[in-house]
């Protein structure tokens, strides 16, 4: 295949209400940086070298076939979730044309497309960077994804963020990038009425700091197991049950790769109560830890001079 080559599919109308049908009998010579046949929609936060191989997929080439194909040459190896692509200026801007996305709203919606300070007069390229484990995607909803890819594929890869942990409608989540595969979450409808309560939390000036305190909090709980054990165990049992695989997802216990999702209700909870608190430690400490045990649905919360709440409340919070 020549760098000018790549694979377009003529779109054959079957009837007007009938969707066209795409074949691969046809080859065109498309210029570098020209817009493609078909317009792929990036996923939120998607990882570049998922929509680079979504978008592949759709033209049924490899990603390299894809990249060379309008002109771009990749350097480097690597494979999704362990490793992110990055490309510079001139790549983004053929990757962009060809996918016939704005460059601007190509890079809002995927956060590692381009390389800061690149320089735009080099030639196009792409580079494979590995990724820190918290740095890692995780797989996106299936459904999702293949109505964004003209059922070309069902996977995808997204760079996880707190108030996307579900996708409501379809029920899906992944908490974490050693899951290959997303985890049904019909099981534990507590867990859509969080998603609409984070989103209300986000409205909130506070709801930043909120929720990180709010995450190391109940992360802390669910490790030492305090306060709200016997209600996660049952939670993660009901995820289990309905998702078979977590059981054997290799070296990684399912407590400990769907405990974002086990913990969510709570965190949220717990939030958007620390979001409403006023901003007056020391004197009502005793006054908040049982408001907040109320907002949890327990009679109390056990009384603990290291507990990390009452650390927050007592020492923290200003």
């Amino acid at each position: 295949m020549s760098r000018t080559d790549v694979t377009a599919r003529t779109a054959v109308a079957a009837a007007p209400a009938q969707r066209a049908v795409l074949t691969t009998e046809v080859w065109l010579r498309i210029p570098s940086a020209a817009p493609g046949v078909l317009r792929v929609r990036p996923l939120p936060f998607e990882a570049t070298a998922s929509y680079g191989q979504r978008l592949a997929d759709t033209y049924q080439l490899t990603l390299s076939q894809l990249l060379d194909g309008v002109g771009i040459t990749l350097h480097g190896h690597g494979t999704l979730p362990a490793a992110e692509l990055h490309l510079n200026h001139n790549a983004a801007r053929r990757l962009a044309a060809l996918a016939r996305f704005p460059l601007p709203h190509l890079t809002r919606a995927l956060p590692h497309l381009a390389l800061p300070g690149d320089a735009h007069g080099t030639a196009a390229a792409a580079h494979w960077k590995r990724l820190g484990a918290e740095q890692q995607p995780v797989r996106a909803c299936t459904l999702c994804t293949r109505h964004r890819s003209h059922d070309a594929t069902d996977t995808a890869w997204a760079h996880p963020a707190p108030q996307r942990l579900v996708c409501p409608r379809d029920q899906q989540a992944a908490p974490d990038p050693r899951l290959t595969s997303t985890v049904r979450t019909w099981a534990v409808p507590e867990l859509v009425a969080a998603h609409h309560a984070h989103q209300r939390l986000l409205r909130h000036p506070r709801a930043l700091t909120a929720w990180t305190t709010a995450r190391a909090i109940t992360t802390r709980w669910y490790d030492h197991q305090q306060h709200l054990t016997h209600r996660w165990h049952t939670r993660l049992a009901r995820l289990c049950a309905a998702n078979p695989r977590l059981t054997t997802t290799g070296s990684a216990s399912p407590a400990l790769v769907t405990r974002d999702l086990v913990i969510y209700p709570e965190t949220v909870t717990l939030a958007r109560a620390l979001a409403a608190l006023p901003n007056r430690p020391h004197r009502d400490t005793g006054k908040a830890l049982t408001l907040i045990a109320h907002r949890l649905g327990l009679p109390r919360l056990a009384s603990n001079a290291n507990d990390p709440l009452r650390v927050f409340l007592t020492h923290t919070r200003h």
